[in-house]
């Protein structure tokens, strides 16, 4: 596919450019579904013709980048030999890893600074939001979170308002989005906004998109535990959805069943029936879970990750963790 700009006689019809960004080990599917996005709306067939927007992949240099899938991918441009003014939008894919990520800002920070003093619209994707607050880039920016890594990244910017129940949120200069498929709708807004709504749709049936979400999109996966194959009603899919959302909080279930204006008895029987166990006990799988799995794909402090989990003490999150899962945290490093 080519990334050069189309001939001069076409260049005013353009009516956006983005600069692609992947950082090292970014993740396939936010970048293929953006970046062909792009392409179906770009000309009037399907024939790739970059007429209606344009786009360039960069790296920090020129060369191969390798995704966390280990495809790679021509950057035939560095960051630092690009006019960011021919841009609107410098689009940042984040890695695999969200402390990989942050780490990398030293390195992409003075040309990001560059680009947002240019005027150019930085936007994160998936994990690039760590990189850019890392970067000082977001501070005092609402900024759309996966939900995933909502502690994590709560515990390393408390000063940045986060957001998980947006598929993307645009704060002025600086725009967000949580990744995966959510940046085929931010692709569609953004060209919405340049092309026209029709232009920015084109092509989502070839994509086999059924329709483009809306920004404020509940995902029902999030609320749905799918692999116990469990039938559940709207009172525990609810309440799993308020249990990932408030996982480092110490709030009891008590204060779960009064959100969802029910007792903590009738909530634990729903529970019981969908999952065999109580809703606290299911509330507690949950965070060591999600602590099994910060262990092993992060270097997070043990303390870190219990107060993410809303634990306060670090010894006895190690006697939970091991009571749970038959091995010490520390034995998964």
């Amino acid at each position: 596919m080519s990334q050069h700009p189309a001939p001069n006689s076409e260049v005013k019809l353009v009516d956006v450019r983005f600069l692609l960004l992947p950082l090292p080990e970014f993740n396939m599917l936010p970048f293929g579904g953006f970046l062909d996005k792009l392409r179906f709306s770009a000309d009037e067939e399907d024939y790739s013709q970059q007429r209606y927007c344009q786009w360039t992949v960069a790296g920090l240099g020129a060369g191969t980048i390798t995704s966390s899938s280990g495809i790679t991918i021509e950057a035939q441009h560095s960051l630092a030999e690009v006019n960011f003014a021919e841009f609107d939008y410098l689009i940042v894919f984040g890695g695999r890893s969200a402390q990989a990520s942050m780490q990398l800002a030293p390195d992409y920070q003075p040309l990001l600074r560059k680009a947002a003093k240019q005027g150019i619209i930085l936007v994160s994707i998936d994990n690039a939001c760590f990189m850019l607050a890392a970067a000082g880039l977001l501070n005092g920016k609402k900024t759309a979170v996966h939900w995933r890594h909502e502690q994590e990244f709560n515990s390393a910017f408390p000063h940045i308002p986060t957001i998980t129940e947006q598929l993307y949120c645009i704060d002025g200069k600086r725009i967000s989005c949580a990744g995966g498929a959510a940046a085929i709708e931010l692709a569609i807004e953004l060209l919405s906004r340049h092309s026209g709504r029709t232009r920015a749709l084109k092509g989502l049936a070839d994509m086999l998109v059924d329709e483009a979400r809306q920004q404020h999109h509940h995902l029902k996966s999030l609320q749905d535990d799918s692999q116990s194959g469990a039938f559940v009603g709207r009172h525990v899919k609810r309440a799993i959805a308020i249990m990932r959302q408030q996982l480092s909080l110490k709030i009891s279930v008590e204060d779960v069943s009064a959100q969802l204006g029910i007792s903590r008895r009738q909530l634990d029987r729903l529970f019981t029936e969908g999952y065999q166990m109580t809703a606290k006990d299911y509330w507690l799988m949950m965070k060591m879970n999600h602590a099994k799995w910060r262990i092993s794909n992060s270097t997070m402090s043990l303390q870190l990750i219990a107060e993410e989990v809303g634990v306060s003490d670090v010894s006895y999150f190690c006697k939970v963790f091991k009571r749970h899962f038959g091995i010490t945290p520390g034995s998964l490093r």
